[in-house]
């Protein structure tokens, strides 16, 4: 009879124990994909707490906390760090937590804690310590802008083409202004050079150019 007693009392306290327990899984690794990451916690509670927080602390002594959340089936209340840029989704049928993080840099890589507590009603009972996930950022690298190689062959080829003809024609037109120009300069040179020109000495008034005088005589040898 006192074995049964006491077989008895030792399934009512290991009953207790485990209803009094929060179980936190989460993955040991996280690579931060263009410096965001959602660190999903999952949890296994069977107690009949109806109030709980949820929080995501940095570091191994989890002396940072990141973000947290309180909720009780209808209201969240939700904190994020100054430091990070947190939000937080509960699925309570699934009893899982999500922690999204972005504009993560290469000084935030470290490991993170998911803590689950139960507020209310009492006794207040907290989570094991979880063995974390690392949450790895990448250092961000600048790309230089690459130009797509999509613009057609025949585009270019036209542009160049256009371009080649009108400097062949801008030449053209150059040519051809400066030979006119250089004709008309000698027609002016020559036509200057057919003007007569008044004979040395004094100048007279009534100077004529010179012509030479007909010699009628020779002309003239017909008459008596």
């Amino acid at each position: 009879m006192k074995f049964w007693v006491l077989a008895a009392l030792s399934f009512i306290q290991a009953a207790e124990v485990t209803e009094n327990k929060i179980l936190v899984e989460q993955p040991p690794r996280i690579m931060a994909a263009n410096e965001n990451a959602t660190l999903a916690c999952k949890y296994a509670y069977n107690g009949t707490g109806n109030e709980f927080r949820a929080s995501l602390n940095k570091g191994t002594d989890r002396a940072v906390e990141v973000c947290s959340v309180s909720w009780n089936g209808s209201f969240h209340n939700h904190h994020s760090n100054k430091d990070f840029n947190c939000l937080v989704a509960i699925d309570s049928h699934k009893k899982e937590v999500n922690f999204s993080l972005w504009k993560l840099n290469t000084e935030q890589t470290d490991i993170y804690f998911c803590k689950i507590e139960v507020m209310f009603p009492p006794p207040y009972i907290s989570s094991d310590k979880s063995n974390g996930t690392v949450i790895h950022v990448k250092e961000k690298i600048c790309q230089l802008p690459v130009f797509q190689s999509a613009t057609p062959f025949w585009a270019l080829v036209v542009t160049l083409g256009f371009l080649a003809f009108y400097s062949v024609l801008i030449t053209a037109v150059f040519v051809i202004c400066w030979w006119k120009n250089k004709k008309n300069r000698i027609l002016t040179s020559d036509y200057m050079n057919m003007t007569p020109r008044h004979p040395p000495g004094p100048k007279n008034k009534h100077y004529q150019p010179y012509a030479p005088t007909r010699i009628h005589t020779e002309y003239r040898s017909w008459e008596p």
